[in-house]
This record gives structure tokens, sequence and C-alpha cells, in this order.
């Protein structure tokens, strides 16, 4: 009896163990530092943003079924020549003339019409697709660029930390200095405003990873988000991206705008030729009179063309040459982007490679020297500390240089590059 009360215990909580576990399992995912590909990756797979653009691709698929077929017929239900006054007057056999009609009435638009129609869907479906690639390179660059923030973010406050802790012997040595009388009261301020500027400069650093982090959450969806890792390469290949350049997504967008506009020029030139209507109808009339069958068609005459089809059609052409002209207007304007991106890279390189060569050499070089000096009682704590100071902010600008130059090589990669998936 107690072993099956057992497992009927086991068997109910069966379901919320189960969930428990996904819980737990879905937690630990989510807390896992995140890798600069797997950050991109989870972005593309879960950004809302995207979802939103594949539901209009999926839209435009199905718009697109009922692009170019026939209206639908319309049913007529009628009852004609009912007689209101003389001998037959509201009686229904008594003339030969009355009768009840059903009929059905099927327009038909010329080919041309549907043509373009059907033309018109396809290129909008091709449109959305554009839009979502778009999007895809918008969610991968934004997300690249949060993870490199955040990477770097915490850089610079490890660096901040390390010469903080370098440092922090000395803070008891100012007012043992005062009372030895090797310092001024004055003098004995000077660390202390010291201090006060470094513990600042870590508050900027601090808000500012909080910053990076809420991008990188932003876009990737986990309310934890951690880097690890190594940051992307900043290899730049500056021949095959612009040999990529034309089938950047922007320009690639073009090309169903150019077949929207080139659908609607031919919808607009449609409407020079006529459209058909045809007719069905069976009558029934008194028992004395016998049932009658009607068959009809209507042609629209679009006899008026300069002053109600051609001025359209004048419309849509210019409109279709707009286009081709706005992405010749995009094509330069994207070539000149990507020239003056590589400029401001190649800086940027420069100025990181100056900083990690000379700066902080120096900066390190100095405060070495200076606290040499202040163990042989030459120099001053304040003069450690300004150069131990000095060596923070070299480091902390020789770190916000290598964030500028990754972040130009992943502007630029994710920007200018092939197409994204």
């Amino acid at each position: 009896m107690k072993i099956s009360t057992f497992a009927a215990t086991v068997c109910a909580l069966a379901p919320a163990l189960a969930a428990a576990s996904l819980l737990l399992a879905a937690a630990g995912v989510r807390a896992a530092p995140l890798t600069f590909d797997e950050a991109v990756e989870l972005a593309v797979r879960t950004a809302p943003s995207l979802q939103a653009r594949r539901m209009d691709v999926a839209a435009a698929g199905s718009a697109a079924i009922a692009a170019g077929r026939l209206p639908d017929p319309k049913l007529r239900l009628g009852l004609d020549n009912f007689p209101v006054s003389g001998p037959p007057a509201g009686t229904f056999g008594g003339d030969s003339m009355t009768m009840a009609s059903v009929g059905l009435t099927q327009a038909v638009p010329n080919g041309a019409r549907r043509r373009a129609e059907r033309e018109r869907a396809r290129a909008d479906t091709a449109a959305a697709r554009s839009g979502r690639a778009i999007e895809t390179l918008h969610v991968r660059l934004d997300t690249a660029l949060a993870w490199v923030d955040l990477y770097y973010a915490e850089r610079r406050l490890a660096a901040l930390g390390e010469v903080a802790k370098a440092i922090a012997p000395l803070r008891a040595s100012a007012p043992a200095g005062l009372a030895a009388g090797t310092l001024r009261p004055a003098q004995a301020l000077t660390p202390r405003q010291l201090f006060a500027a470094l513990d600042d400069q870590r508050d900027d650093l601090v808000a500012a990873v909080a910053t990076a982090r809420a991008q990188l959450v932003r876009w990737t969806g986990d309310p934890q988000a951690e880097v690890a890792g190594a940051p992307p390469s900043m290899r730049i290949d500056a021949a095959r991206l612009r040999a990529d350049l034309d089938r950047n997504p922007t320009l690639l967008a073009y090309g169903p705008k150019q077949r929207q506009a080139d659908a609607d020029l031919d919808a607009a030139r449609a409407a020079r030729r006529p459209d058909w209507s045809f007719d069905l109808a069976y009558q029934h009339r008194g028992a004395m009179w016998g049932d009658m069958v009607s068959l009809g068609a209507s042609v629209s005459l679009p006899l008026f063309a300069r002053t109600r089809q051609d001025p359209i059609i004048a419309a849509r052409a210019e409109t279709a040459a707009s286009v081709r002209v706005e992405r010749e207007a995009a094509r330069r304007a994207l070539e000149a982007q990507f020239d003056a991106d590589l400029a401001d890279h190649v800086m940027h390189h420069d100025l990181m490679l100056r900083a990690r060569s000379t700066l902080v050499p120096l900066a390190r070089e100095r405060a070495n020297l200076e606290t040499s000096s202040y163990g042989a009682g030459t120099a001053s704590l304040s003069d450690v500390l300004q150069a131990f100071l000095a060596l923070a902010q070299a480091q902390v600008e020789a770190i916000d240089r290598e964030a500028d130059a990754a972040r130009d090589a992943v502007r630029i990669n994710f920007t200018y590059g092939a197409d994204p998936p």
C-alpha cells in the first residue's frame, strides 16, 4: 500500500518536476556567458524585429496567391416586368414579360492587368525579403557592437582596478608623512583629491559597463548577459568588401523597389486595354409562358485616355525612373561611407598601436621612477599618486583606442560584407 501511494505521488509530481528541470536548465543557459558569435546568433534567432520581418514575408507570400485572379462572380436575383397597373396588375402570370430571374456576372480584367498584379505581388514578396535582410544586418551589427562595448568596458574597469589596487597601500602614507613632518598640511590633501578623482573615473566606468550590458540584453534577450572569449578579429579585407558593395542589402533592396514601380507602370498601361464582363441569367415566367435564358457581355471603352489613363501612365513612368536614380545615389553614398569608415579605422588603428608602444610604457616607466624616487626621499607622495593616476588614464585610453578600432572593424565587416543570412 505504501509503495503504491509513493508511486502515485511521484506520478502526480512528475509534471511539476519536469517543469522545474526545464526552468533550471533554461536559467543555466541564460546565465552562461556569450561569446561574440554566440551573441550574434542568439540575437538573430530571437530578435522581435526580425520575427516581425519574417511575418511580413509570410504575409506577402500569402497575398501573392490571390494576385491576378479573376474577381468573385456576382449573383443576381430579380423580379422583372412585374405589372402594377392594368388588368394583370399584381399577378405573376398575367403578362408574358413578367419573370423571376437568377443570374451570374463574371468580370474579366484584361490579361495585361492581371499579369501586372501578379508581378506586383512577386515584387512585394521580394521587398519583404529585402526588408528582412536589412533588419538582419542591423540586428547583427547592433548586437556585435553591444558585445564589443561590454567587453572593452569591463576591460577598462579591470585596468583601473589594478592601478587602484597597486596604490592602495599609499592611502595610509599621507597621515604618516604629516605626522612625521615630511609633508605640509596642505600637501596631505592632494592624495585625497587624487583618490577622489580615481573613484570618479571608476564610477564612470561602472556606468559604462551597465549601459553596454543593457544594450546586449536588449538584442540577445538574455537578462544576465555576460561576455566570454576573445574579441572579434580586426582584420579587414578592403578589396573583397569593395567588390561586395553591389551585393549590400541596402542596394539590393532597390531591385524589388524597381520591380514594384515597373509593375505599377504596367498596370497603368493595362488600363488602356478594355476589360470584359459576362452575364448568364435564367428567367422563369408564368405557367402559360416558357422560361428563358439570357447571355450577355460588356466591355469597357477607354476612349478618353488623354485625360484619364495617360497622366497616370506618365506618373508611374516618372516613379520608375526615380527609383533607378535613387539607387545610383545610394550606391555613391555607400561607397563614400565605406571609404570614410576605412580611413577612420586606419586612424584608430594607428592610435591604438601608439598607445600600446609609447604612451602606456612611458606612463608605467614614470610611475616606477616616481615610486623609486619616493622610496629614496626625493619625490613626494603626490608625485607618486599623480604618476599612477596618469598610468591609469593611459591604460584606459589605450583600451579606448583598441575599442574604437574593434568597433570600426565590426562595423565595416558587418555593414559592407556579404548579405546576412
